[in-house]
């Protein structure tokens, strides 16, 4: 993309964009997504600032009977670190058929802790960046962190380096009902003058 490329949008617009994201678990299961819509959502995430460019972004799509495999990765990870559970444990190993596509976006160690920690800030404002986006294609989303305990069993799966960080399991798909927008706050802003 050139300087020539862009075109402002409307702060409005944009504003009702991020105000409408749908969070939505509501999804036809039945809808795939376009693997096309998977890749543009990933470009997107990566336009977020990065530092020191060290383009942290790590992405893996599961559908199919990958998302069964996604969720017993991670219920076996839990099982094998103590938790013990076993109506938790089945509902991990099911949970993320309830969407066509899963994503799961990582964060690739960095050089030092003080990078891993800016790595994983640019792929957290990645992900936000990939949930506007998901809205504007019109799909919904959900963001789930995961079982930060099970990140190397799901490293592992994703075929990421080791350390890498699970920063997101996204649930994406076509939406089967509307909800509304919960309301937020007002932020409170400290002015600070001098």
């Amino acid at each position: 993309m050139t300087e020539a490329d862009r075109t402002a949008i409307d702060l409005a617009q944009f504003e009702l964009l991020a105000a409408t994201r749908r969070t939505s678990l509501r999804m036809d299961k039945a809808r795939s997504v376009p693997i096309e819509v998977i890749e543009r959502l990933c470009r997107v995430a990566m336009w977020a600032p990065n530092h020191h460019k060290t383009w942290p972004w790590r992405f893996a799509h599961f559908t199919g009977d990958g998302r069964a495999r996604l969720g017993s990765t991670i219920a076996d990870a839990l099982e094998a670190d103590g938790f013990v559970d076993e109506r938790k444990l089945e509902k991990y190993r099911v949970k993320y058929n309830r969407a066509p596509s899963m994503l799961v976006v990582g964060s690739a160690a960095g050089s030092t802790s003080i990078e891993t920690l800016e790595n994983r800030d640019a792929v957290s404002a990645g992900v936000q960046n990939l949930l506007l986006a998901a809205t504007a294609a019109g799909l919904a989303s959900f963001w789930s962190s995961g079982a930060p305990v099970a990140d190397d069993a799901v490293a592992a799966l994703c075929r990421w380096e080791p350390d890498s960080a699970v920063v997101a399991v996204i649930y994406l798909g076509w939406p089967d009902a509307e909800l509304p927008s919960p309301e937020r706050p007002l932020p409170a802003i400290t002015e600070i003058d001098h």
